[in-house]
C-alpha cells in the first residue's frame, strides 16, 4: 500500500507531499521523506558504491524501515520523486512504472503557464492525477 508520495526540488525544497494515511502519520512520513534526501545525495555523489549509474533515473530502494520501504527517482533536472510504501513485497518493475506515470503527471503540472518554477505544486488536477495513479496500482 502506498502511504506517501513526494516531489522535492533540486534545492531539496518540498514541492508536493501527499500522504494517504491518517493525519497522525503525516508528520512521520514527512520525516521519512526528509531522511531519504540524504540517501539520494549519497547515491548521486558516490555512484560506484551505490551501484546505480548516473543516467539511471530510478534509484531503487533507498532504505527499508520496520514498517515502510522508501523508493527514489531522480529527474535530469535534479527533481526527486519519493515513494513510501508499507508493502514489503513490491517488484521493482511496478515501482518503475509508477514513477514513469508520476513523472509524466509532474511534467504536465509544471508545463502549466501559470505554474512558477521552484514553487509548491498546488494544482488540484495534479493531486487528482496522483491519486488516480496511486489507486490504479491497487497499492492504496
Amino acid at each position: 500500500m502506498i502511504v506517501c508520495v513526494a516531489v522535492v526540488g533540486h534545492q531539496n525544497n518540498p514541492l508536493y507531499i501527499q500522504s494517504f494515511t491518517d493525519a497522525d502519520d503525516a508528520l512521520k512520513l514527512h520525516h521519512i521523506v526528509h531522511c531519504s534526501l540524504d540517501v539520494i545525495e549519497e547515491r548521486v555523489n558516490n555512484p560506484k558504491r551505490s551501484g546505480t549509474t548516473l543516467n539511471e533515473a530510478f534509484l531503487g530502494l533507498l532504505y527499508p524501515t520496520v514498517n515502510y520501504k522508501v523508493y527514489g527517482y531522480l529527474t535530469n533536472t535534479k527533481v526527486k520523486f519519493i515513494l513510501v510504501t508499507t508493502d514489503l513485497d513490491v517488484r521493482d518493475t511496478d515501482v518503475r512504472s509508477f514513477f514513469r506515470k508520476f513523472h509524466a503527471a509532474y511534467v504536465d503540472a509544471v508545463s502549466n503557464p501559470f505554474h512558477v518554477p521552484g514553487k509548491k505544486i498546488t494544482s488540484r488536477t495534479f493531486a487528482q492525477t496522483v491519486s488516480n495513479i496511486v489507486g490504479s496500482y491497487g497499492l492504496n
